[in-house]
């Protein structure tokens, strides 16, 4: 299943950074998030097979990386390319902190309850408040002052 979703992150990667060239951003956004929460969703409901599996890692690759080039383009419409690998990385950091933060909150939860439910069902509501969140996001430039020159 892990080397599925690596291969399909490519495919997934490509083809949301091309649809973001062509409609919102923070829709798509919203979009994948959404379709996150409905795979989950489906998962859990399906017998747990192989096929299953598969096909749950599939569409996780196709929507896991999706979310870079859109974000990435959100960030650069926003504030412009001139900091855009700055502002991506803080963008990024933040999102490699909450990914600590949900390992680690899985793995209390684990220890808490015996069992990863709870966990899932987190994940599937986390993906509901994402898609309503990034529903919202305008990418209008933001308006800057003139600058002004500092005299010494």
């Amino acid at each position: 299943m892990l080397a599925l979703i690596g291969l399909f992150n490519i495919f997934g990667t490509y083809v949301a950074g091309w649809l973001g060239g062509r409609f919102s951003k923070p829709r798509l956004l919203s979009g994948i998030y959404l379709t996150r929460a409905v795979i989950i969703t489906l998962f859990l409901m399906a017998p747990l097979s192989p096929t299953s599996t598969y096909l749950f890692g599939i569409a996780m690759g196709l929507l896991w990386l999706s979310t870079v080039p859109l974000t990435n383009g959100i960030v650069a419409s926003v504030f412009g390319v001139q900091h855009l690998s700055m502002l991506g990385g803080i963008v990024f950091l933040f999102h490699q902190l909450g990914s600590f933060m949900g390992v680690w909150l899985g793995g209390f939860l684990y220890d808490l309850q015996g069992d990863y439910d709870v966990v899932w069902k987190l994940a599937i509501l986390l993906g509901v408040a994402a898609a309503m969140l990034h529903w919202w996001i305008s990418e209008a430039p933001v308006q800057r002052g003139a600058r002004q020159e500092v005299e010494a």
